[in-house]
């Protein structure tokens, strides 16, 4: 009863980026317009694809699910570094409200890369098989996969929450960072934390080494069969439909691998800090600004839609 006691009362601050007030303010304003930016964004490519039914197949199917993700990945981060780089990190958060904040955070983001991968297989399947696309990638195969991506993350994510949380915490309760990490909070524990460690492995293989592998067998794949297409106009609207996807894959595998595929005791920080920035802020504002401009059907469609809405 004790343990339960005092681990009820514990409760964490957030390291600031800096101790200079004006930096803070500064960080906050671009954070705030990042995040600003990433909702409307977001928001604006599933309000596209639901209004027109011209983009009712399974690419954009799964690109109105990977918005959805993104605005509510962001959502779990976002607000309360914003409040606390507003007060300097003297907001505290609870036992409990960090282990929900790294659920979500790790839940979402699983989700978001399995998701990618899911991407890729339909972009595989549309340009090695495109008579046979619609057979393949039929509607029911879809939302089994955008549900098996949504309930695998959530799996992973309650069982590493769940093996950090049973640890005990004592000594300083500052983290390093600017929201709930699973690393950051891991070295505040005075446990035995190999458990958790190997799970950390376990996920990070899971949603990014394997995925990545994917991925990039079926590019290689889609390069083969966009070389074969005769024309130029079909191999360059070949091309468009997946740049869009490997830049936004490069992005959040390539920032995400720096942090969760190394060794635990190599965790640095300060770095740790600087690189999850892009995947929590940068990444969600710039996978709607990818998407749109450099996919003209998307960018016909919302012309179209914003057209009818000023009509009206």
């Amino acid at each position: 009863m004790g343990y339960k006691n005092q681990t009820i009362e514990i409760q964490f601050h957030f390291h600031p980026f800096s101790p200079i007030v004006e930096v803070q303010m500064c960080i906050f304003v671009a954070f705030l317009l990042m995040y600003t930016g990433s909702l409307i964004g977001n928001a604006t490519i599933f309000l596209t694809v639901w209004a027109e039914r011209a983009l009712h197949t399974p690419m954009y199917f799964f690109l109105a699910n990977l918005a959805v993700l993104e605005i509510f990945y962001s959502s779990t981060v976002a607000p309360l570094a914003l409040v606390n780089l507003l007060t300097m990190g003297r907001i505290p958060i609870s036992l409990s409200g960090c282990g929900t904040q790294m659920f979500f955070f790790v839940f979402l983001g699983s989700a978001d890369c399995i998701l990618l991968g899911i991407m890729a297989y339909d972009r595989f399947v549309a340009i090695r098989d495109p008579l046979r696309y619609t057979l393949i990638m039929r509607w029911q195969l879809c939302v089994q996969l955008a549900t098996g991506a949504l309930g695998l993350g959530f799996l992973l994510a309650l069982q590493l929450t769940a093996l950090i949380f049973h640890l005990p915490f004592c000594g300083h309760n500052r983290i390093t960072h600017f929201y709930c990490d699973v690393l950051p909070v891991l070295r505040l524990a005075c446990g035995d934390t190999r458990m958790p460690e190997a799970m950390i492995f376990i996920v990070s293989v899971t949603i990014l080494t394997i995925p990545f592998c994917l991925i990039s067998i079926s590019y290689i794949f889609i390069v083969a069969a966009i070389l074969k297409i005769r024309s130029a106009e079909g191999r360059h609207k070949a091309f468009s439909t997946c740049s869009s996807h490997l830049t936004v894959v490069l992005l959040q595998y390539g920032c995400c691998s720096l942090i969760y595929l190394r060794p635990s005791s190599s965790y640095d920080p300060e770095m740790g800090r600087v690189v999850s920035v892009v995947y929590t802020f940068v990444t969600p504002v710039l996978n709607p600004l990818i998407y749109s401009m450099r996919n003209k059907e998307l960018k016909d469609a919302l012309n179209r839609v914003m057209k009818r809405h000023l009509l009206c």
